[in-house]
């Protein structure tokens, strides 16, 4: 049978949204009519709203009631540069301005809705969104004449109930691969921390084994900065480059300096090595530690350490893991990480093999945990592949609910 394809704008009565005025407490005071916003939205069905108007706001402002069992989308919002939120509201709520909702008429599920617009969520941005807006919202006429597939109210609940099965079962899936991962970085962080508690009897002044290295952004550096490396030059990094690195190494510049003006401006070159952090600002609360590859300059945003000749940068660098720098900041309202605050800390120093020995150890679990990361991420690419593929079965009627179903899913996936 050859599915009618009805406009969004026919699948039932539609409803847009407003904001009572917060100058009039009688619309907030003590309300208990949901007043559903953006952020609100991410559940496929909803059980609630973070705010509530009064009955006053519903007869006194141009927010509207909306029957409960209604089909909720964000029509307005920045998300929609990467995707359209799609919710069931099984309650009466009211909206704010950002929202669109719809309350399917006779002989349309709601589900069948939730679950069309999520499966033609690319075709619905690539053609309704608005283009060159300073906030993505989506061109109503546009989206009321998309047309969405809609087979007889049996069939429809006939699918979705197969479908919804299919999905419950890749969200267990995708749970388990969740907690994989969780507890793989777990496992990682409590091999570093025993390794370096069974130590704890070496423990030395950090500063007595590493030397602080300030970076620097003199008058005139950055006209002098160059994106393009030459011969005679070195990295300068600023501290916003430590979140494009890999790892635990700086690698990749996007600003050269030249030795000659570095000199001519005491700017300092700190050698291969040298463990960075960052020093000042939101930059804290990212908590990356990296190692200087290769002779560079860094941004007075950020501090090196260089080790002496007792203590390994690879093993420097595994013990700030155990690190937080931002219990370790000043707290306040621009966090910096100061001379005093590094003086006050202290690391087990044993000899340098022993420490080479802990730090393979923990190169070779950092591999390992790699390497099961990996296939997490591969994992969790190959769901949402999957998922993709399971509502685009649906919407063109190869959903049946036979038990080989899913293999002729994945096959659609490999081919």
């Amino acid at each position: 049978m050859t599915w009618e394809r009805v406009p969004l704008k026919e699948l039932g009565d539609w409803y847009g949204g407003g904001t009572p005025s917060k100058s009039n407490p009688a619309f907030w005071t003590d309300g208990d009519v949901p007043w559903l916003s953006p952020k609100d939205m991410g559940p496929e069905v909803l059980h609630g709203t973070q705010d509530h108007v009064t009955s006053e706001a519903v007869s006194g402002s141009s927010t509207k009631l909306v029957p409960a069992g209604s089909v909720a989308v964000v029509t307005r919002s920045g998300i929609l540069e990467r995707t359209i939120p799609v919710s069931i509201v099984p309650f009466a709520t009211t909206m704010n301005q950002d929202m669109k909702a719809v309350v399917p008429r006779a002989g349309i599920d709601p589900r069948w809705i939730a679950w069309g617009l999520r499966a033609f969520e690319r075709d619905l941005l690539r053609d309704t969104r608005k283009a060159g807006t300073t906030v993505a919202s989506i061109e109503m006429p546009r989206w009321y004449g998309f047309k969405l597939p809609v087979p007889p109210l049996e069939e429809q609940r006939r699918i979705v109930a197969i479908l919804e099965d299919h999905l419950s079962r890749l969200d267990a899936a995708e749970k388990m691969v969740c907690t994989a991962k969780s507890r793989i970085e777990a496992l990682g962080h409590a091999r570093r921390y025993r390794l370096f508690d069974d130590l704890s009897s070496t423990t030395a002044a950090l500063l007595d084994h590493t030397t602080i290295a300030n970076g620097q952004t003199p008058k005139g550096l950055i006209g002098s900065l160059s994106d393009a490396r030459r011969p005679g030059a070195v990295p300068f990094y600023k501290v916003g480059d430590m979140n494009n690195a890999v790892g635990r190494w700086m690698d990749g510049a996007r600003n050269f300096v030249d030795l000659t003006v570095a000199g001519s401006l005491n700017l300092h070159v700190r050698p291969a090595g040298t463990v960075i952090i960052p020093k000042r600002g939101g930059a804290i609360a990212t908590n990356k530690k990296r190692i200087l590859r290769e002779p560079a300059a860094l941004d007075l945003n950020t501090m090196g350490l260089m080790p002496g000749a007792g203590l390994t940068s690879s093993y420097l660098w595994h013990w700030l893991q155990t690190v937080d720098l931002g219990l370790l900041s000043d707290g306040s309202n621009v966090p910096q990480i100061n001379g005093p605050q590094v003086r006050s800390m202290r690391l087990p120093v044993p000899d340098l093999q022993t420490q080479r020995t802990v730090s393979d150890e923990l190169d070779e679990a950092e591999q390992e945990a790699s390497r099961l990361s990996a296939a997490c991420a591969a994992a969790a690419r190959r769901s949402a592949a999957l998922r993709r593929s399971l509502l685009s079965a649906a919407f063109s009627g190869r959903l049946t609910g036979s038990a080989s179903e899913m293999s002729v899913v994945e096959g659609r996936i490999q081919a």
